[in-house]
């Protein structure tokens, strides 16, 4: 009801030309903006509510000693949360609070917005089953791998102090003596995170909307299409200034592969834009230090490259049953 009256107010009471790119960008940029702020608040609402029943040092022990296995659940986690990159960054802050290890963090964190039922039923719909059944594996594939990588790097130094909370992520866990508490600490929780991530998602979701209405599709496709070889890693760093819903991504990747785009260079134009989005970026810097963000969308990039390539390789394989 909140989403659908954006409509209202700009093209009925501003009266905004529909065609124009400002009011695209307005749109965008409203639409948007209510858009993760309603999402963090109940997500964080909701995720702090059943921490609250939570054992969090136990949890957090049970994730440190599973060692490559803690990377595997939390890629597998991230796969089965239907979100996009903005709205995963909620989960993640309770990670941190507890003091869960950065690189399974990061595993969570890339699988994500990665990989969730709509993508794949979309992908069903457009590519067949064996690219999406490949293009799940790949995507868990760079999460575990990422986070474990990741893991070994000691990263957790680069975590702003007052997201974590107490000195080495460690939370005194309070005690509850009714369910009105718990809703409480949830509310609490997400009023005092969105007071410090609301002027980071004003500026992300701004420079989304600016990118998102006056970046022409076609300029994309015209220079991927000249650059042959480096068409993978240059589709990646187009895609990361992105910024857009699976629901929209996944037809902008079948529209270019229909235009003579290569599957994997299409692909990872798809992936850069769900998992490396700039808007996600400016969020995350609220928690992250910048070196911690470049290293994340760092080695998230290599991974991707690497997935494109390899749907190039594969592409004449894969898409033989189709012919």
């Amino acid at each position: 009801m909140l989403l659908g009256s954006i409509d209202w107010f700009v093209y009925s009471l501003l009266k905004l030309n529909p065609e124009s790119h400002l009011t695209g960008a307005i749109h965008f940029f409203l639409y948007d903006t209510v858009k993760i702020f309603l999402l963090l608040f109940v997500m964080i609402s909701v995720l702090g509510f059943f921490r609250s029943f939570l054992d969090q040092q136990r949890l957090k022990r049970w994730l440190t000693q599973q060692k490559i296995f803690s990377n595997f659940y939390a890629a597998l986690f991230g796969a089965l949360t239907p979100f996009c990159s903005c709205s995963s960054i909620p989960i993640f802050l309770s990670f941190v609070r507890i003091g869960i290890p950065v690189g399974v963090m990061f595993s969570f964190l890339i699988t994500s917005p990665l990989i969730n039922e709509y993508l794949v039923v979309l992908m069903l719909g457009f590519f067949g089953w064996k690219i999406t059944v490949l293009y799940v594996a790949s995507g868990m594939t760079i999460g575990v791998l990422v986070g474990i990588l990741a893991g070994k790097m000691n990263l957790e130094r680069y975590l702003e102090k007052d997201i974590i909370g107490n000195e080495g992520g460690e939370e005194k866990q309070p005690t509850y003596n009714s369910i009105r508490e718990r809703v409480r600490f949830g509310l609490d929780e997400s009023i005092s995170i969105l007071k410090k991530l609301w002027i980071w998602i004003l500026v992300g979701v701004g420079i989304g909307a600016v990118i998102h209405n006056y970046v022409p599709r076609e300029v994309i496709l015209s220079v991927i299409n000249k650059t042959g070889i480096f068409s993978v890693p240059l589709a990646t760093a187009l895609g990361v200034p992105m910024y857009g819903s699976c629901a929209a991504i996944v037809p902008i990747a079948v529209a270019l592969f229909r235009k003579g785009v290569p599957l994997g260079t299409a692909l990872a134009f798809m992936m850069a834009i769900s998992a490396l989005s700039f808007p996600e970026a400016v969020i995350l810097r609220r928690a992250m230090k910048l070196k911690l963000i470049a290293i994340f969308f760092g080695i998230t990039t290599l991974g991707i490259i690497f997935t494109g390539y390899l749907f190039n390789f594969l592409q004449n394989i894969l898409m033989a049953p189709l012919k």
